[in-house]
């Protein structure tokens, strides 16, 4: 090392040193960067059983709160663009209210149409029978006569032919009568099916549908809804057990359930039925160690209608307890 004065050496005296400052780097570096391990306690409480489920065999389940009735997606027999809005959410409605308005002018128009081809077919009859009437009157006028030679045989069987065609313009005039009745008929149903209506008494979840946007027939289980709606008095809770545990519920016993991430908040839910279908888990909780593979048996339980069911809400997850079976049963 020419750049070094004569009595220093590199590998003896400056290597040494740059080894030491190395390693205090690297030992500050791992000092400053360790994770922070200290513990604390949890900001919220995990979910437990309480009263007599806390010391009696039980199964653990989670769910999702519904409407009684299930929710009910609204949709549109016809396609159109929206009008009016009647309903918000969270409004009551009840059966056979209007929920919104799809634009029905071309439908009157039609409705018009199908009502003057109404007068007109009534005026053609009106003018078949007046027809009618006067051949069937000359016909008898003639038949009185007691000198037959009176009148020729050509007139008697002009009146005749007469007669006989205005019978025949009067049952196409009823025919057509008939037709645009029933034309007219068709159209108002389709007036009406412009009105969108609630199906049951219930609350309005939803609303994804504005005055002025266009609405198709809904085609497809992906679309969205245009409203959503359930009876929410009472509240449902589905609980989904584990295909595991299914057998070891006491089914018709009560359960304890909390919202997710409220444990202090316990409310006891009747029985309502079991599901008969055992189906794939649809209702996540998002656990590390949660399987996504496994099949669940559902459990319809009914929240009380007290002030301590004002904390679940339609969608909302809970954690629920139920008793188990007792050996033997």
């Amino acid at each position: 090392m020419a750049l070094l004065p004569s009595n220093v050496s590199f590998s003896r005296q400056i290597l040494p040193v740059l080894a030491l400052i190395g390693i205090a780097c690297a030992v500050l570096y791992i000092a400053v960067g360790l994770p922070d391990r200290s513990t604390a306690e949890p900001t919220t409480e995990p979910p437990k059983a309480t009263g007599e489920l806390a010391n009696s065999a039980r199964v653990a389940g989670a769910g999702i709160v519904e409407p009684a009735s299930e929710v009910i997606d609204i949709g549109s027999a016809l396609s159109g663009l929206v009008t009016d809005v009647r309903v918000a959410p969270g409004d009551r409605v009840e059966k056979g209210q209007p929920l919104f308005l799809v634009d029905a002018r071309s439908a009157r128009a039609q409705l018009s149409e199908a009502n003057a081809a109404i007068n007109e077919a009534r005026a053609a009859i009106a003018e078949a029978q007046t027809a009618r009437k006067t051949a069937a009157d000359q016909l008898a006028l003639y038949a009185s006569l007691s000198d037959p030679a009176a009148v020729s045989r050509s007139e008697v069987i002009r009146v005749e032919g007469e007669a006989q065609a205005a019978k025949s313009r009067l049952a196409v005039a009823r025919a057509r009568l008939n037709a645009a009745q029933a034309r007219a008929s068709s159209v108002r149903t389709e007036i009406e099916r412009l009105v969108i209506r609630a199906p049951i008494s219930g609350e309005i979840l939803a609303v994804n549908v504005r005055p002025g946007e266009f609405v198709a027939t809904q085609g497809g289980g992906n679309a969205q809804p245009f409203m959503q709606m359930g009876e929410t008095n009472p509240l449902h809770i589905r609980v989904d057990i584990d295909e595991n545990e299914a057998a070891r519920v006491k089914v018709g016993a009560p359960a304890i359930v909390s919202p997710r991430g409220d444990a202090d908040t316990r409310v006891e839910a009747a029985f309502v039925r079991v599901e008969p279908q055992v189906v794939p888990k649809r209702s996540l909780t998002n656990s590390a160690a949660e399987r996504v593979d496994v099949r669940v048996l559902q459990i319809i339980y009914a929240l009380p209608q007290n002030e301590a069911s004002d904390a679940f809400r339609v969608g909302q997850q809970i954690d629920a307890f139920i008793p188990a079976k007792e050996k033997g049963e």
